[in-house]
């Protein structure tokens, strides 16, 4: 049972954790910076953990549904208005700070741009300090400054260090001859990610090219073991 709680290995050498880590530090940097120019260093401060958290996410693992620019920008659009309306109607408590965090949640699921740090953006938000609070709902600029600054940082950093970002649509995998008709589809995946009724940071699309490349290298080393054994 505590075998459970042990993470898996990570499938990432350290060069690649050297990458993400420097692109994480000047994407913030660059973002709490610009911001700080045109709103003041105490604004663009207060929104420093939600700009940290979506950098994880587009420079370490950019490869994400959660980590694409619709998500970033649809998910700071979606809780910066729903955390300004809630705290204009229902005041700035910590009550209505996480109101407006599960009223984000469910419009980015609706708009399809599901980021987790626009939830901590939507509590901030509400809770503000009193440089953000004056700016009543001009408090959008500088979240919509910093989210799209964060991820024009990404688009270059990653594309720069040979990460494409973002992640193109999924090509169809090519058509193979089967011995039969129950190969695994992008179609039978999406209904079992349904069945299973949880978020999952993977598409089906992404899902078939992986069992796909798994059954070459299978066909591979099937091959490699049958000349071994005559050899």
């Amino acid at each position: 049972m505590f075998a459970r709680w042990f993470p898996a290995a990570i499938n990432t050498r350290p060069s690649e954790w050297s990458r993400a880590a420097i692109g994480m530090s000047l994407g913030t940097m660059f973002s709490v910076w610009l911001c700080s120019q045109v709103f003041g260093m105490e604004v663009a401060q207060h929104l420093i953990g939600p700009l940290g958290a979506s950098a994880v996410l587009l420079f370490a693992v950019s490869s994400g549904a959660l980590a694409q620019p619709w998500s970033i920008l649809g998910g700071y659009l979606s809780a910066g208005v729903v955390s300004l309306l809630v705290a204009h109607v229902l005041g700035r408590t910590l009550g209505s700070a996480c109101l407006a965090a599960g009223m984000a949640l469910i419009l980015m699921c609706w708009l399809r741009c599901l980021h987790p740090p626009a939830g901590a953006l939507a509590l901030l938000l509400v809770v503000a300090d009193p440089a953000t609070i004056a700016l009543e709902w001009k408090a959008l600029g500088p979240v919509m400054l910093s989210a799209s600054t964060m991820l024009l940082s990404a688009l270059a950093y990653n594309n720069l260090t040979r990460i494409r970002y973002p992640k193109r649509p999924a090509e169809p995998a090519p058509m193979m001859p089967l011995p039969d008709s129950q190969a695994i589809t992008a179609a039978d995946l999406k209904l079992a990610l349904a069945d299973m009724e949880a978020f999952y940071d993977v598409t089906p699309e992404d899902l078939e090219q992986l069992i796909h490349a798994s059954e070459l290298h299978a066909k591979r080393r099937s091959i490699g073991d049958v000349f071994s054994s005559k050899g």
